[in-house]
């Protein structure tokens, strides 16, 4: 049983892909952009540890779900935003490939979560 979000490996993977985010764009000057990404990657880690804490005191995992939705669409808002970065040269495209995978990876493994969440509510009815 998990009793902290920090333990969730989707909450471990999204505070990476934050760091990482936060290191290659240190240095950018571009900040409409640094901070539109760094927002968004910020979101996937965070609505992942709202919804855990919020979810805690119901008896469905509905709550968890709506947030592993917001953060599904961070990661992808964040995807995006790494073609950008590429196309304007503030990242290299190896580091943007990287983490475009590293949102991929997060991407599936939200959505693995979200259908076991769903498959265990479904059990309890």
């Amino acid at each position: 049983m998990i009793y902290r979000f920090e333990e969730l490996i989707i909450w471990q993977q999204s505070r990476k892909l934050v760091k990482q985010i936060y290191s290659l764009l240190q240095n950018n000057h571009d900040y409409g952009f640094r901070d539109q990404i760094q927002r968004a990657s910020v979101s996937v880690m965070t609505n992942i540890a709202e919804g855990f804490e919020r979810n805690k005191h119901t008896q469905t995992n509905a709550l968890f779900i709506h947030f592993l939705g917001i953060s599904l669409g961070s990661c992808s808002e964040t995807k995006s935003l790494l073609y950008l970065a590429e196309d304007l040269n503030y990242i290299a495209p190896e580091d943007c490939k990287r983490l475009r995978e590293l949102c991929t990876d997060i991407d599936f493994k939200i959505n693995a979560f979200i259908s076991k969440l769903q498959s265990l509510q479904n059990n309890t009815k």
